[in-house]
């Protein structure tokens, strides 16, 4: 994408409209905003929705912050409830009952992508679907209370994973549900976040949107409440997320694994976890095997995505 064409994008017309109750500083919303100005002007869009911080804040019935249309899914059908609608439509075209092109886009957070939901994703990106799941990944059921999920890091400190004398975070490592996507062998999987002027998220978007087939985006959507650092400083993490390679920018196109950044001089991974709160027990004497064991397995997820990139 150019730049006359990215200056185009950030001009269209915004699609997730103001006034929500979400959060200063969300990851969610501006994953939302950014997923949706993909959407070429005058194109028709079917909006789903999994329950969590997204959908609560932006939907409260008969409203609904969204200028297309919007369904609002249970935690754990947000894959399913899209996917039929995209089938009814089709059944419909057909039918001649419709004539307008739509697209079909639905979100969830990483409670109802990585857990709740992933039975209902898992089948309609096995099926085929022409449709583009998103997850904005905030790594814990943040509307519920914070409590940790599989998306959770390694050793974080949630309200079901406190840290304490025993128990030191987490116990276990963060899914990684971009390679299991990959797996169901559909056209386009990509994992982004927010860094720079928006270009990585907004291009990727819009190849997950206009890629025939079953398309999942995988978005770091950092939460401040939740990760416990001040709002203003989101494309601070994200940026730090990228540089230390904790959260590896690429894309899977057929089955081709394709490295959108690498980072000039790949920094320590505790630049990136002494920025949050949730990992502020690690830096106490004495819990420096957690930085350490953190480093190994970033360092390892890193070559091993190198290794499938044939870099």
């Amino acid at each position: 994408m150019g730049q006359t064409g990215f200056k185009e994008y950030q001009q269209r017309q915004e699609r997730l409209a103001p006034g929500h109750r979400l959060c200063a500083g969300c990851g969610g919303t501006i994953a939302v905003r950014n997923v949706l100005k993909a959407l070429r002007p005058g194109d028709k869009a079917v909006v789903g929705n999994a329950t969590g911080c997204l959908e609560v804040s932006t939907f409260t019935y008969p409203y609904t912050s969204y200028e297309d249309s919007y369904i609002h899914s249970a935690f754990e059908n947000a894959g399913a409830t899209l996917s039929g609608v995209e089938t009814a439509y089709h059944a419909l075209k057909k039918k001649g009952k419709i004539k307008e092109e739509y697209k079909f886009i639905t979100f969830g957070g990483d409670g109802g992508t990585y857990d709740i939901g992933f039975q209902s994703l898992s089948g309609a990106m096995e099926r085929g679907h022409d449709m583009v799941y998103v997850c904005y990944d905030n790594e814990a059921y943040m509307n519920t209370g914070i409590q940790r999920s599989s998306s959770t890091p390694h050793f974080a400190d949630t309200t079901t994973t406190p840290v304490g004398k025993v128990v030191p975070g987490k116990p276990q490592q963060k899914k990684n549900l971009t390679k299991i996507m990959v797996a169901h062998g559909i056209p386009y999987v990509a994992q982004t976040t927010f860094i720079g002027n928006f270009k990585d998220i907004t291009e990727k978007s819009r190849k997950a949107i206009y890629t025939p087939g079953a398309a999942f985006l995988n978005v770091m959507a950092p939460c401040p409440r939740g990760w416990r650092y001040p709002s203003e400083k989101m494309m601070e993490i994200t940026k730090l997320a990228v540089e230390t390679c904790v959260w590896p920018m690429y894309e899977v196109i057929e089955g081709r694994y394709i490295l959108s950044y690498r980072p000039k001089n790949k920094l320590p991974v505790e630049e990136y976890l002494k920025a949050q709160g949730r990992f502020d027990h690690m830096f106490k004497p004495g819990n420096e095997w957690m930085i350490e064991e953190t480093q190994r397995e970033v360092d390892q997820n890193w070559e091993d995505l190198l290794r499938l990139c044939e870099l």
